[in-house]
């Protein structure tokens, strides 16, 4: 699986780019342009590489990461996946597909698994690949995404970190929605809210 990462727009969000090199298949992942022109080094990137993009997945429909899904689609045509309880937040470009919990996305031999996993909004959702996770603003290195927002909530948060995030495999890649990459071992030692789940007044 090939992964590359763009940092965007003004709350410096992580677009990836993933692809079967061999298929030449390959999916946008949050694509939070502030402006079209910010879609150049993607498309730089695909045209490099001979991609053809089969989907743009929004990990949630925040603004920050769905900003740039019609300059992405005018330009590759490709479908906009997103889970059904954030298709809603969608409201200038809609969704052509409705994502729910265990669906899979294929892009050639690359799987992506859709776990959902709310709390940062209805709708959150991380996507499982053979060995890594692309997080959304679920979880970050050292920290994990806020639950203070329209759709958040502090318990539903609390449980998809421990009983979906935090049950995958140490060596595990973490590709956050913000902020540097990790691993979920790295998470589980040091991240401070994965260390107590009780953080009423954290």
């Amino acid at each position: 699986m090939f992964v590359k990462m763009f940092t965007v727009g003004m709350l410096r969000t992580n677009c990836f780019l993933v692809a079967d090199i061999k298929s030449r298949e390959a999916s946008v992942i949050d694509p939070g342009f502030d402006s079209e022109s910010e879609a150049n080094p993607i498309l730089r990137e695909i045209a490099r590489n001979g991609l053809e993009v089969k989907y743009i997945i929004d990990t949630h429909g925040h603004s920050d990461h769905i900003g740039g899904n019609a300059p992405l689609k005018k330009l590759t045509k490709a479908p906009i996946l997103i889970h059904e309880y954030d298709s809603a937040l969608l409201s200038s470009l809609p969704a052509d597909r409705r994502l729910h919990d265990g669906d899979l996305i294929e892009v050639g031999s690359v799987k992506l698994r859709v776990i959902h996993t709310p709390g940062h909004s209805k709708g959150s959702i991380v996507l499982l690949g053979a060995d890594c996770v692309f997080s959304g603003d679920t979880l970050f290195a050292g920290s994990i995404g806020r639950y203070d927002l329209p759709g958040g909530s502090l318990r539903e948060i609390q449980s998809s970190l421990r009983n979906k995030l935090m049950t995958l495999p140490d060596h595990f890649k973490v590709y956050p929605g913000h902020g540097p990459v990790s691993t979920i071992g790295e998470e589980r030692r040091n991240n401070p809210f994965l260390q107590d789940f009780n953080w009423e007044f954290f």
